[in-house]
């Protein structure tokens, strides 16, 4: 069998569960981003998150190296296919938990400090593979509303202040760490810079937030208005030494700020 004709065979075996109310396909597979080092990212969505015993037999059934119920991030199993090596991510959400979140952010117009509208892009991305009740169906179509102007705001607004205005801003947290010579805290102070500054740019664009991955290249094709330099000055913000990194990120700002 080929990864699409496994990939639905394990949803015939999952969606036997009685715990499993939907089960989607999303991540790079969805988003149009795929490559060759790209996994299965699965969602199986449920009341509770369905007997670990039961998702054990099923992953021995398609992969020998496998780890089942870890909690790195969401409660998932992962293992690779033993027929062609494909590397497969699967992550348990429950009804309610999504719900909320869709209800928080897209529909209540909440910020966060970058990332703001991950979710609400992965529920609106996802390919449906089962949906026992329809209820997945139902969720997705909750964002496929236009991009809500309060909520566009209130992204830019919390985050770029955050970039360099506020006190203790990224970029205050930034300096410090490059006149400590903290690197380990540069690279972690840099990487919650670009977090806020893709939010604001995505949010400028009315664009769901994608994700962490290919960041750039999916804002050349999906935004229209974009910083001078953009692409150019990320490279140099993400590689270079610490000061050239302080110097760079309030060149970003200004040229951000032109811009909204």
């Amino acid at each position: 069998m080929d990864n699409r004709e496994i990939l639905l065979s394990m949803v015939n075996d999952y969606s036997q569960l009685e715990d499993v109310a939907a089960i989607v396909l999303g991540g790079s597979s969805t988003a149009k981003i795929a490559d060759n080092h790209s996994d299965y990212d699965i969602y199986i969505y449920g009341e509770q998150e369905p007997p670990v015993d039961e998702r054990r037999r099923i992953a021995q059934k398609y992969a020998d190296y496998m780890e089942i119920d870890n909690h790195n991030f969401e409660t998932g199993d992962v293992y690779i296919l033993r027929e062609t090596s494909k590397p497969v991510d699967i992550m348990y959400r429950t009804l309610s938990s999504i719900e909320a979140n869709i209800k928080w952010v897209w529909e209540e117009c909440n910020a966060s400090l970058g990332y703001t509208t991950c979710f609400v892009d992965n529920v609106n991305k996802s390919e449906i593979l089962f949906d026992r009740t329809g209820w997945f169906k139902a969720l997705q179509q909750r964002t496929c509303t236009p991009y809500p102007e309060k909520l566009a705001l209130n992204i830019i607004k919390k985050n770029f202040a955050y970039l360099k205005d506020a006190m203790f801003s990224f970029y205050d947290q930034l300096f410090s760490a490059v006149k400590r010579q903290d690197y380990v805290s540069i690279n972690h102070r840099t990487a919650a810079f670009l977090a806020s500054y893709f939010d604001v740019i995505f949010a400028l664009n009315r664009v769901m937030h994608p994700g962490e991955k290919q960041l750039v290249r999916f804002a050349l094709s999906h935004c229209n208005l974009l910083p001078e330099d953009f692409a150019r000055d990320v490279d140099i913000l993400a590689m270079s030494d610490a000061q050239k990194r302080l110097d760079k990120a309030a060149d970003m700002v200004e040229k951000l700020r032109k811009i909204i």
